[in-house]
């Protein structure tokens, strides 16, 4: 059975574990136990961002992070928007719809708190993943990350080609 649900203390290990993963899969060195304890999780504490695990058969096996932008937040870029700031499924259990299901969820929540639009900034290699699931290459750019932005209009019915 899958299921999506918030981050509570009771999942953190499990967070940090999976974060740990995908930032060593991302090549960056950074002490993540310190990252997650002083922005992530205090900002999702704060009510800045949320955090959204799931979970396929008892075991979880990927997260979310998302927000809807606002001045408050240390990371806004499109005030009012939706933010899928990071959205990552352990290798083993990729290929099964649950990327797909984990972004849709956090989708119907920002959408449920008034977000009309939402967008990404997909790492190198998963633009195909975002594009398949509705979000388009826009021209605007990240200067940060000098990326492009990638946007979806919520509620609008997409088809995933997954």
């Amino acid at each position: 059975m899958v299921r999506c649900y918030s981050l509570t203390d009771d999942g953190c290990r499990q967070f940090y574990k999976l974060f740990s993963d995908y930032y060593q899969e991302l090549g960056c060195d950074e002490d993540t136990e310190h990252l997650l304890d002083e922005y992530v999780v205090a900002d999702c504490k704060a009510g800045l961002l949320s955090i959204c695990l799931i979970d396929d058969d008892e075991e979880t096996v990927g997260f979310a992070i998302y927000q809807t932008d606002r001045p408050e937040n240390e990371w806004c870029e499109k005030e009012g928007w939706g933010n899928i700031r990071e959205l990552y499924i352990a290798p083993a259990s990729r290929g099964k719809g649950l990327g797909t299901f984990l972004l849709k969820t956090c989708e119907m929540f920002l959408g449920e708190s008034g977000a009309k639009n939402c967008y990404c900034l997909p790492a190198e290699g998963t633009e195909g993943f975002f594009i398949s699931c509705g979000y388009a290459e826009s021209e605007e750019r990240c200067e940060e990350l000098d990326c492009p932005f990638f946007i979806k209009e919520l509620g609008k019915t997409q088809c995933c080609n997954h």
